[in-house]
């Protein structure tokens, strides 16, 4: 009779753990729980904390509120202008309505991840090159707004997506790489050009005031001078003012009067 008893005991304790250890759960702070009743899903998820669940009657489904991040493999894509390249991204999502996230999607990150793949070809498929190399924030804040109105209905929001880069065939790499080194050069030559005329354009200045003010010529001539001592040449030039030489110039010219008018 005491054994019976003791055997009874024992499978009764028995049940209330198995009952203790299905009804109670606990959910973390980042997490909550949405309830299905006999099939039916309670419309207000749970948690976080304990939860108390009737034993083969509610069944739970945990839903992370975390920020989720995955990477998109590399695509292939065709750009508007036919130029193949391979592009890749990182989208950052979070569950904001666990009650959708279970009950209008089957599995929610790998929907969201195949919807990705597909977002990210169409979008970079009707770009041309240039704008896609060039505009990479709007390439991205419109990756972002697509998927997320997409999947808004499974209760999803779709916080940031980013194009981590873009593969170009050797071919086109060479190229982009000719055209930039010819831009370069572009650039070069206009400075060199601007600069020369701005020179120009001061030596045009300094002309009109040494033609204005004589002495400063000569003032100039001295500058010279200096300037041809200090470098320690083995020949020195010395640049001979014009007014030295008139004199002679003008009793040349008197000669060659006085010599017509004896002819």
């Amino acid at each position: 009779m005491f054994q019976f008893i003791s055997g009874s005991f024992l499978f009764v304790i028995v049940i209330v753990v198995f009952f203790l250890m299905s009804a109670i759960k606990i959910l973390n702070e980042y997490e909550r729980g949405v309830i299905f009743r006999l099939g039916r899903a309670l419309p207000h998820p749970k948690g976080p904390g304990l939860i108390i669940l009737i034993p083969m009657i509610d069944r739970l489904t945990k839903v992370s509120l975390q920020l989720v991040t995955f990477d998109v493999p590399s695509q292939d894509v065709i750009t508007r202008d036919n130029i193949s390249v391979k592009v890749d991204a990182v989208v950052y999502f979070r569950v904001v309505d666990p009650f959708k996230a279970v009950i209008e999607v089957q599995n929610y990150l790998t929907a969201t991840q195949r919807l990705s793949q597909t977002t990210l070809r169409s979008v970079c498929g009707q770009m041309e090159l240039d704008d896609l190399l060039a505009e990479r924030e709007k390439v991205n804040a419109q990756l972002a707004e697509i998927l997320d109105n997409q999947t808004e209905p499974w209760g999803i929001k779709v916080t940031l997506v980013e194009v981590r880069s873009i593969d170009l065939p050797i071919e086109m790499q060479r190229a982009i790489a000719k055209q930039a080194e010819a831009e370069r050069e572009r650039r070069a030559k206009v400075i060199n050009a601007e600069g020369e005329f701005q020179a120009a354009g001061k030596m045009a200045e300094a002309a009109h005031v040494l033609a204005a003010e004589p002495m400063s010529l000569q003032l100039r001539y001295l500058q010279t001078l200096r300037e041809i001592a200090a470098e320690k040449n083995s020949t020195t030039l010395f640049p001979i003012p014009i007014d030295l030489i008139t004199p002679f110039i003008k009793i040349a010219q008197r000669m060659e009067k006085l010599d017509e008018e004896k002819k």
